[in-house]
């Protein structure tokens, strides 16, 4: 039987369109034509800053000084839950080499890229863990120089906070500078910066857009487009924790879309009058915020059985995915499509997003059918390599030429024949594309 839709979305991602391309390829093309000037116009514009954007030891260690050492502590908790997870993910990669067939090797390096550009986002909340999640992972990867770039608050500053975060996690400079001009600052290398070779972390539509412009200049973490999450959830749920987690994840913006499947019409119909009460009880900006993702972008979707909301929840492929059901080991192995799964109501999103160790930078808008969020491994460039000893080459050599020549490939086949005839100057081979 079809799925039951007993709340359905009225707006979808696609719907908050607007002229952000243009603007934003404006903006680039500006700041590449008039560099450190143009950035810093631009800076004074956006950020409303025009204090130092690159920071100084001393400013670096005033900020520290005023952050509290409770919160000190908590942000090193989660450092170290973040670099324990990446440093257990960088282990599963492995340099190689194998004997293909007699006399020929090839093999497998990773090699860490050389310079990668963390944007942290600091408007409407001040993201700390993006500083945590995104510069430990470049550092436990080996990148040899991490920019973190934030938007400095007017006449603040970045907020000491952040500063500490990516100070603590290994950022070799901190970029006082938001928005698209930031991005272009470290995909450019001005301000005495290396350029990036890869750009990594969250920010909004115009940051999000900047990357995707740059990407094949630079390489870039995923195409992000506004955070999503998702809740299965069975009759045995606690239907006040399931809104509660729903509410917790609406409250990220105005268009992040909250999803709860489940096979459970009562659950369904109580999370649904949860909801409402628990959005008017936050602070006012977050409320907002809940309320307009609640009433535009969530659905509440009742399935016949976990096998169509496992489907279901697939087909959504969501950014972060929550399980509240009986037989968890029976969901971690059906379920394939997410950027983060989250088994049971001991764990939920938001551990995640802060301090558990595993990465909050997730791919949204269903790009979790094929991809994954921030590891190490986006970091790392997996490359190849062969040697041959000359007769190891000789029939890679014969296939080679013959199979370039099929192509219409003679440049090709030539580099293969002149190996040949030097090598085997006996031998005749026969090395037509019909041979």
């Amino acid at each position: 039987m079809p799925v039951e839709y007993l709340k359905k979305a009225t707006l979808t991602s696609e719907s908050d369109s607007g002229q952000t391309q243009a603007i934003v390829t404006g903006i680039l093309n500006d700041i590449e034509a008039g560099g450190e000037k143009a950035a810093m116009e631009y800076a004074a514009k956006f950020d409303r800053y025009e204090g130092n954007v690159l920071l100084t030891q001393e400013e670096i260690d005033a900020a520290i000084a005023k952050v509290p050492e409770r919160l000190k502590a908590d942000i090193d908790f989660a450092h170290a839950n973040v670099k324990r997870f990446a440093e257990a993910q960088k282990a599963t990669i492995k340099d190689f080499d194998v004997e293909v067939i007699p006399g020929l090797i090839a093999g497998q390096k990773s090699i860490p890229v050389d310079s990668a550009g963390c944007y942290i986002p600091g408007g409407r909340y001040s993201h700390i863990a993006s500083a945590i999640m995104t510069v430990t992972t470049a550092k436990v990867a080996g990148c040899g120089h991490i920019v973190a770039c934030s938007p400095p608050r007017p006449g603040v500053g970045i907020a000491p906070a952040i500063i500490y975060a990516a100070h603590k996690c290994g950022a070799d400079h901190i970029l006082a500078m938001g928005g698209v001009q930031g991005v272009a600052s470290m995909t450019f290398g001005l301000f005495g910066l290396r350029k990036a070779n890869i750009l990594v972390g969250p920010g909004n539509q115009f940051v999000a857009e900047a990357k995707r412009i740059l990407f094949g200049r630079v390489g870039i973490d995923m195409f992000a487009g506004p955070t999503d999450s998702l809740i299965l959830a069975d009759k045995t749920a606690d239907p006040m924790i399931v809104a509660a987690d729903l509410v917790g994840q609406a409250e990220h913006g105005y268009n992040s879309p909250v999803w709860l499947v489940t096979d459970d019409r009562a659950l369904a119909e109580k999370v649904m009058e949860l909801v409402p009460d628990l959005i008017a009880d936050l602070p006012e900006v977050n409320s907002e915020n809940a309320a307009k993702a609640w009433r535009d972008y969530a659905e509440v979707i009742l399935c016949s059985d976990r096998e169509e909301m496992a489907a279901t929840s697939d087909d959504y492929a969501p950014e972060h995915l929550t399980v509240q059901a009986e037989d968890l080991d029976w969901w971690l192995n059906r379920l394939s499509c997410y950027g983060s799964l989250f088994l049971g109501e001991e764990t939920t999103v938001a551990f995640g997003d802060k301090a558990s160790g595993t990465n909050h930078v997730l791919p949204t808008n269903g790009a979790a059918s094929y991809t994954g969020g921030l590891s190490v491994h986006k970091y790392m460039k997996i490359v190849t390599w062969q040697r041959a000893t000359r007769e190891g080459s000789k029939p890679v050599a014969e296939a080679t030429a013959r199979i370039s020549r099929l192509e219409g490939m003679e440049g090709h086949a030539r580099t293969a024949d002149i190996r040949l005839k030097k090598y085997f100057p006996d031998e005749d081979f026969d090395l037509s594309a019909n041979g």
